[in-house]
């Protein structure tokens, strides 16, 4: 009886759902800006769509100001892009960075809330 190796394609497929691949956004978020979960305030959130190979990342967070606020979304970008594309294997040609609320400090003493 002869043995007959199976190729790569014919041993099965890893599959990664996008629940797994929006907490890997969040938590490369969280890295790129050094945040850690704000009392009472809320964590970066992502959604994401995966077809095949291709992850598609939208992350919402909120931002303290005053700020360099466009070099901090391009560092959550760059940073997102990496962590799925090491971790997942996948290829992320766009991450939509959404700011939803800005704190000043002023804001975040009165809410007890501390920024970075």
């Amino acid at each position: 009886m002869a043995f007959d190796p199976v190729g790569p394609a014919g041993r099965g497929a890893t599959t990664i759902a996008d629940r797994v691949v929006a907490k890997i956004a969040v938590q490369a978020a969280r890295e790129a800006l050094g945040v850690t979960v704000l009392r009472g305030g809320s964590s970066p959130h992502a959604s994401v769509v995966v077809r095949r190979d291709v992850a598609r990342v939208s992350v919402s967070l909120e931002l303290g100001y005053p700020a360099d606020l466009g070099r901090q979304c391009g560092a959550v970008r760059s940073h997102v892009t990496l962590r799925v594309r090491e971790l997942a294997g996948m290829e992320v040609p766009e991450v939509a960075v959404h700011v939803e609320r800005l704190h000043s400090p002023r804001t975040a003493r009165e809410s007890g809330r501390r920024l970075r």
